[in-house]
C-alpha cells in the first residue's frame, strides 16, 4: 500500500469511525498545517443530485462499458470513463428521483422534512462502484478542518448496487458502520449472510428463492436431465450451488460451465460444442446479460435450438429480444422480477429536460445518447440497444425502453426501496421520547441522525405499496419471494417479446406455489410441445433401473423386476404374472366368512353355551351339598368370567378397527385375571378349610369370609384394569395394514409390546401363584378334593399360554390371531371342564352321590 493510499484510509478510518458526517473523504488527502485534510483529487464521477434535509444515495447502471487507460509511471494516471449507454438503467435511476419527489410532496409520510439525493453510475465496474460509494458516504468537499467529524453523514442509506459482487465489496465496507444499504438487483444467496452484511437490505428475492421457482418449473414438465451455464461472478457461482443442491432431490446436471469474464471466443466455442453433444434438451442460464451476449451470438451463428432457462437478470433484457435471436431465443422460458405499476411515473420521465437541470450529468449523457442516434438515423435506419430510432421521433416514440412504463421490474424495486427507506425514517422521526428502541428507552436526534439508527427502523418496515404488494424484511433482510415466469413470444412483425405466463409466489401453501397457464406458452419445437429431458428414458413394464457406475443417478439401465416387483413403487399393488402391470394386493384378515373364522367363532360360542349350561346347573341345584361345599359364589363368579373369556375370542374375528382393537385385549385381559383370581382365592379357601378342621388352627377361617373373599378378587382385577388403562392412554392398539408381502395384511397393531407383555405376564404370575398352591394342598384328604382338580386346571392353562408365545411370533397375518383365539379358548375349556365336569356328573348323573356324607367321605346307610 503506497503512501498516499494510506493517508486515504486513514482519513476515512478517522472521520467515518469517529462519528460520520457531511465532510469526509473520496480521494487521497493530505494533512496540512492546521490540522486540515486537503483532497488532493476528486474521482471523476458521472450523476445527478438534489440537495434535502436528509440525503439518500443511489448507484445504478447507467452505462454498460468502462475503459481504464493505460497504466504508466511517466504520467499522471488518467480518470477513466464509461460509454455504452443503458437507457434501462437511467429509467431505474430516474425513478429514484421520482420516488423522492413524491415523497416530498406527500403531506403524511415525512411530513416538514425534505429528501434529496445524490445518485452516482457505477459503469458496471466494481472499481467505479466502490469509488462512488466511498464518496456518497464520506463527502466530496475539497478540505476538512473540524476532524471530530460531527453532524449528519452526507448520506444516510444508499439505494443499489445492482450487482451482487458490487454489493458484496462494497456492504463489507458499509456494514463496518452500520450505514443501510437497499439493492433493487443483487440476488446473491450470500447476501443473505447477517454476519457479514448486517446494513444489506434487498426489494429483490435472493437467488435460493429464484433456484427454487426454476426447480418448481422443472419439476412441473418432466425434466430430470438438465444443463447448467453461469457467468463468472457471485451471482453466477453461488446460483450454481444452490442450483446443484435443490435439483439434486429429482435430478441430474447433465452439463456444468463458467462463462470466461474476458468473452474468450475460443472458450465460448468450446461451451457451445458441449451443449451440442449434450442429450440435454434444457439449459440453464444463470448469467448476466453482459457476461451471455457473447454465447448468444454464437448460438445464432452456428443455428442451436434449446429450451432455455433464463434467470432474472437477462429474462426481461431487451438485448436478447432482437430479430436476430428470435430464431433461436422463442420459446424461451425466465424467471423475472414481479410486474409494478407507478402512478406518474411515464409523465415524469417525459418531463425531464436537460436545461431545467444543467447539473444532472446522467440526463445529459441520456440526451447526448438520443441525438446520437437521432443523427446516425438521418442516412439510415439503425437498430441501438435493443430499439429501433428512425430520426423523425419525439421524447415520447423515440425510446421505449425509457418511456415504456408497462413493465416495470427493476424500476418498481428501486421505487420500493426509497419508499422503505422513507417509512422507516418516518418511523424514527415519529419515536415518542421515553419509548424509543435505543439505550435507556431514548429516540434517535433529529438533527444528528446516524445510519445505525436509521437501521433498526429498516429491519422493522412493513407497508404495501399503491400497486398492492407488501414490502417487508425477514431477519436476513431478504423480502418476499414472488417471481413473474415469461415465455419470449415471436410476434407476426417478426419481433419477439417477453410475456407473463405464470407466478410463482413462495407464500403460498406448497401445493400453490407454482401456477402456470401452459396454454400460453410458446414452444421452440416442431410438435410445439414440451421437450424431453431425461439422461434415460423410464424403464419399460417388468423392469427396473440398474445404476450405471460413475454417471449421474439419473443415468441408468433397465433389467427384469424380480417376483412380486416392477418398476413403480406401490405398497398397496402386486405385480402381475407377466410382470406388466399393478393388480391390487388381496386384503387378509381372519374374518367369519373364512372356514378357520366360521370354526373359531363356533367354538366360541359354544363355549359359552356350555358355560351358560353349568351356571344355570349350578343355580338350580345350589342347595345341593356339591354346589355348597365348592363355594358356590366363587363358582358363580368364576363361571361368568369363563364365559367372558369365550366371547372376547370373538373380538379378534372380523375386519380390524380402532374400537375392536381396543376393546379385544382389554376383555381378554380383564376377563382372565377374573377368573384367574377367583380361582385363586377359591384354592386360598380350600387350604383355609383344611387348617380349620384342625384344634390348633381354629380362628383360620376368619381371615377367609365372604367379604375378605369378593374383596380379593376385587383388589386383583383392579391391577389388571389399570394396566389395560395404561396402555390404551399411552400406546394404544389400533388398524395396521401391513403391505411387506403379496396380501395386505389388515391387523391390530398392539401398539406396545411393553404393555402386552406385562398383560399376559400379570395373567401368568396369578396362574402360577393358584397352580403352587393347589399342587402343595393336592394330598389333601379326598373330602377336601377340590385342590386336585384346580391342579389339573392351572396345568393345562399353564401349559397352553407357555406353548402360545412361540406359536403366536412365527404365524404369520391372519394366522397369529387364530393362535390367540385358540389360546383362549383351550384354556377356557381347560378351566371349565376340569373345576365344574366332575361336579356336573355327580349333580346330572349320580344324585345320590350328591349327599353330606357322600361328600365328607362316610358310608351311605343302606
Amino acid at each position: 500500500m503506497g503512501g498516499a493510499d494510506m493517508w486515504v484510509y486513514l482519513c476515512l478510518f478517522i472521520c467515518l469511525t469517529w462519528k460520520p458526517s457531511a465532510s469526509a473523504l473520496n480521494s487521497s488527502y493530505s494533512f496540512t498545517s492546521g490540522a486540515v485534510c486537503q483532497l488532493r483529487e476528486q474521482f471523476h464521477l458521472v450523476g445527478m443530485q438534489q440537495e434535502g434535509d436528509i440525503v439518500l444515495g443511489g448507484l445504478f447502471e447507467v452505462n454498460l462499458l468502462t475503459v481504464f487507460p493505460e497504466l504508466s509511471f511517466r504520467t499522471e494516471p488518467e480518470q477513466p470513463w464509461c460509454h455504452k449507454f443503458d437507457v434501462e438503467g437511467f429509467q431505474a435511476a430516474q425513478t429514484m428521483a421520482f420516488a423522492i419527489e413524491e415523497i416530498n410532496r406527500n403531506p403524511n409520510l415525512l411530513p416538514n422534512v425534505t429528501l434529496g439525493y445524490r445518485i452516482y453510475d457505477n459503469c458496471v465496474k466494481l472499481g467505479v462502484a466502490f469509488r462512488a460509494a466511498t464518496s456518497l458516504i464520506s463527502g466530496t468537499e475539497s478540505s476538512i478542518s473540524n476532524l471530530n467529524c460531527s453532524g449528519t453523514p452526507p448520506v444516510l442509506a444508499i439505494v443499489g448496487d445492482p450487482g451482487s459482487t458490487h454489493s458484496i465489496a462494497i456492504s463489507n465496507v458499509l456494514g463496518l458502520f452500520r450505514v443501510p444499504m437497499v439493492s433493487f438487483f443483487a440476488t446473491c444467496s450470500c447476501l443473505s449472510d447477517r454476519r457479514r452484511y448486517p446494513s444489506f437490505f434487498r426489494t429483490i428475492p435472493s437467488d435460493a428463492f429464484q433456484v427454487r421457482a426454476m426447480v418448481h418449473i422443472l419439476k412441473r414438465f418432466g425434466w430430470t436431465w438438465v444443463g447448467l451455464i453461469v457467468s463468472n461472478d457471485d451471482y453466477g457461482i453461488n446460483a450454481a450451488q444452490s442450483f446443484h443442491q435443490d435439483i439434486s432431490e429429482f435430478g441430474c446436471v447433465a452439463f456444468y460451465e463458467i462463462l470466461p469474464k474476458d468473452n474468450d471466443i475460443t472458450e465460448i466455442r468450446r461451451i457451445m460444442g458441449v451443449i451440442q453433444r449434450s442429450t440435454s434438451s434444457v439449459v440453464v442460464l444463470f448469467s448476466t446479460a453482459s457476461y451471455l451476449l457473447p454465447l448468444m451470438d454464437e448460438v445464432a451463428q452456428q443455428n442451436v435450438t434449446r429450451q432455455w432457462i433464463a434467470s432474472e437478470a437477462w429474462s426481461t433484457s431487451p438485448m436478447f429480444l432482437t430479430p436476430r435471436l428470435l430464431p433461436f431465443l422463442k420459446g424461451t422460458l425466465g424467471i423475472a422480477i414481479r410486474r409494478g405499476e407507478i402512478e406518474g411515473l411515464r409523465e415524469f420521465l417525459l418531463s425531464l429536460q436537460p436545461d431545467n437541470d444543467p447539473n444532472n450529468g446522467l440526463l445529459k449523457k441520456f440526451w447526448e445518447h438520443m441525438f446520437d442516434c437521432r443523427f446516425k438515423a438521418e442516412e439510415a435506419e439503425i437498430q441501438t440497444e435493443g430499439r429501433v430510432c428512425t430520426g423523425n421521433e419525439d421524447l415520447t416514440a423515440t425510446d421505449n425502453a425509457y418511456s415504456d412504463v408497462s413493465e416495470l421490474r427493476p424500476s418498481y424495486n428501486v421505487y420500493k426501496a426509497v419508499y422503505a427507506l422513507a417509512h422507516a425514517l418516518h418511523n424514527l422521526l415519529n419515536c415518542v421520547p421515553g419509548q424509543g428502541p435505543f439505550t435507556g428507552h431514548n429516540c434517535a436526534s433529529h438533527h444528528d441522525i446516524q445510519p445505525w439508527q436509521l437501521l433498526h427502523y429498516l429491519q422493522n418496515v412493513n407497508f404495501t405499496t399503491t400497486f398492492g404488494d407488501q414490502v417487508s424484511f425477514d431477519e436476513n433482510g431478504d423480502a418476499l419471494a414472488i417471481y413473474d415466469i415469461m415465455n419470449f413470444h415471436a410476434m407476426p412483425d417478426g419481433t419477439m417479446r417477453a410475456r407473463t405466463v405464470g407466478v410463482i409466489d413462495e407464500s403460498q401453501p406448497s401445493d400453490k406455489v407454482l401456477s402456470l397457464d401452459e396454454e400460453k406458452i410458446f414452444w421452440n419445437f416442431k410438435s410445439n410441445s414440451p421437450p424431453r429431458s431425461v439422461c434415460s428414458e423410464s424403464c419399460s413394464p417388468g423392469t427396473r433401473k440398474a445404476i450405471k457406475k460413475g454417471r449421474p443417478v439419473c443415468c441408468f439401465d433397465c433389467i427384469a423386476c424380480a417376483d412380486g416387483e416392477i418398476s413403480k413403487t406401490a405398497e398397496e399393488f402386486w405385480s402381475s404374472p407377466e410382470k406388466d402391470q399393478c393388480v391390487l394386493k388381496e386384503v387378509e384378515f381372519l374374518s367369519y366368512e373364512d372356514a378357520l373364522g366360521i370354526s373359531l367363532s363356533t367354538a366360541s360360542l359354544f363355549g359359552a353355551c356350555a358355560c351358560a349350561g353349568v351356571l344355570a346347573v349350578f343355580a338350580h341345584h345350589r342347595h345341593t351339598p356339591v354346589v355348597r361345599s365348592n363355594n358356590s359364589e366363587l363358582s358363580f363368579l368364576i363361571l361368568m368370567s369363563l364365559k367372558l373369556c369365550f366371547l372376547c375370542a370373538l373380538l379378534f374375528i372380523g375386519q380390524p378397527r380402532l374400537w375392536t382393537c381396543q376393546l379385544r385385549h382389554a376383555v381378554f385381559g380383564i376377563s382372565f385375571v377374573l377368573c384367574v383370581s377367583s380361582i385363586l382365592v377359591k384354592t386360598m379357601v380350600v387350604v383355609a378349610v383344611f387348617k380349620a378342621s384342625r384344634p390348633e388352627s381354629q380362628g383360620a377361617m376368619k381371615w377367609f369370609g365372604a367379604p375378605q373373599q369378593r374383596g380379593s378378587v376385587l383388589i386383583l382385577t383392579a391391577f389388571q384394569v389399570v394396566i389395560c388403562a395404561v396402555w390404551l392412554s399411552t400406546a394404544s392398539p389400533a388398524p395396521h395394514k401391513n403391505t411387506q408381502s403379496s396380501k395386505i395384511v389388515f391387523e391390530c397393531a398392539v401398539g406396545s409390546m411393553a404393555g402386552f407383555a406385562t398383560l399376559l405376564g400379570y395373567i401368568g404370575l396369578l396362574a402360577a401363584v393358584s397352580f403352587l398352591l393347589a399342587f402343595l394342598a393336592r394330598n389333601l384328604p379326598d373330602s377336601f378334593n377340590e385342590a386336585k382338580f384346580i391342579t389339573f386346571s392351572m396345568l393345562i392353562f399353564c401349559a397352553v399360554w407357555i406353548a402360545f408365545i412361540p406359536a403366536y411370533v412365527s404365524s404369520p397375518g391372519k394366522y397369529a390371531d387364530a393362535v390367540e383365539i385358540f389360546a383362549i379358548l383351550a384354556s377356557s375349556f381347560g378351566l371349565l371342564i376340569s373345576i365344574f365336569a366332575p361336579k356336573c356328573y355327580i349333580i346330572l348323573l349320580h344324585p345320590e352321590r350328591n349327599t353330606k356324607k357322600a361328600i365328607m367321605g362316610q358310608p351311605q346307610a343302606k
